[in-house]
């Protein structure tokens, strides 16, 4: 789904409504989702999109078996409905089937599948509407990833909840948590973002820091196969300002523009020319002066 001029248009599969037109016909060109203006923000799970208006209301469409659509139901929506009991948002994000929201009072909010304690609550009882993340206070940055979440606080720290099999939360271990623990390791942390189940965070100073699966080098310190419960710098990369993560590869933005990549490389998502997988970053060839970039599960958008 993409923003243009605070209207959403989405294309591909819509098997459950996911491309909130109002019906259930896939479509190869992009198609305008129904009734919604003033959105700032959209993001999208595995078959669901939450979307952020300019008002602080947070609306959402699609697959909705687990209540990540946050009606209230548990009914697939083909067309936005608003989520309920949320005000004041300013920023969304989507998990594998949750959704996250901040609110600007500086607490996060999540409904939808909660079998790992991905929602944070201190349950592992989905929610069809929003419940508060327990235990976080001044949120500037919040990131979805496929079964567990990420917080940044404004004192820099970093807090993680729900599945860590691969020691996808940082804490050094690998039980689950239904409630935030502080990822080890980082102070002064500026972004962060979650793939399907590693996690990236930029420290003020430039440098990248990585955890969890690293089958293929997606965390980047030059090893590959045996999962890092904790957070390790990211090889050779300085000046950076962004990341953001697939399924299993990973994105830095640095401050010249250039972007750099590294982790799964079969479809060329790491955009080097080459079908490797990279267990150090490599730049993507071909495009300077950056401003932003994004992930889907195997490809790469900037």
């Amino acid at each position: 789904a993409a923003v243009r001029t605070g209207t959403v248009s989405s294309l591909g599969n819509d098997e459950y409504g996911q491309l909130g037109d109002g019906a259930t016909g896939s479509s190869a060109t992009p198609v305008a989702v129904a009734g919604l203006t003033g959105v700032t923000q959209i993001d999208g799970g595995r078959e669901h999109v939450v979307a952020l208006r300019s008002d602080g209301t947070v609306w959402a469409w699609g697959h909705n078996n687990y209540g990540e659509v946050g009606d209230g139901t548990k009914t697939n929506r083909q067309s936005p409905v608003q989520v309920k009991s949320l005000t004041g948002v300013i920023a969304v994000e989507a998990g594998h089937y949750t959704s996250m929201a901040l609110r600007s009072d500086g607490t996060v909010w999540m409904w939808g599948w909660n079998k790992y304690g991905t929602l944070g609550n201190g349950t592992t009882a989905n929610a069809t509407t929003p419940v508060q993340v327990k235990n976080l206070t001044n949120v500037i940055a919040i990131a979805g990833a496929r079964d567990h979440s990420l917080a940044l606080e404004a004192n820099g720290s970093v807090w993680a909840w729900g599945d860590n099999e691969y020691g996808n939360l940082g804490n050094g271990s690998t039980a689950n948590s239904s409630v935030p623990v502080q990822v080890k390791n980082l102070t002064n942390v500026i972004a962060i973002a979650g793939g399907r189940d590693h996690s990236l965070a930029v420290e003020s100073d430039g440098s990248v820091w990585a955890w969890g699966w690293n089958q293929y080098g997606q965390i980047g310190n030059g090893t590959k196969g045996a999962n890092v419960l904790a957070p390790v710098k990211v090889s050779g990369l300085t000046g950076v300002t962004m990341v953001s993560a697939g399924a299993d590869h990973s994105m830095a933005l640095r401050s010249d523009g250039t972007v750099w990549a590294w982790g799964q490389n079969t479809d060329g998502q790491l955009g080097d020319g080459t079908l490797t997988n990279r267990s150090t970053p490599v730049q993507v060839k071909g495009i300077t002066n950056v401003t932003d970039i994004g992930n889907g599960d195997r490809k790469s958008v900037v």
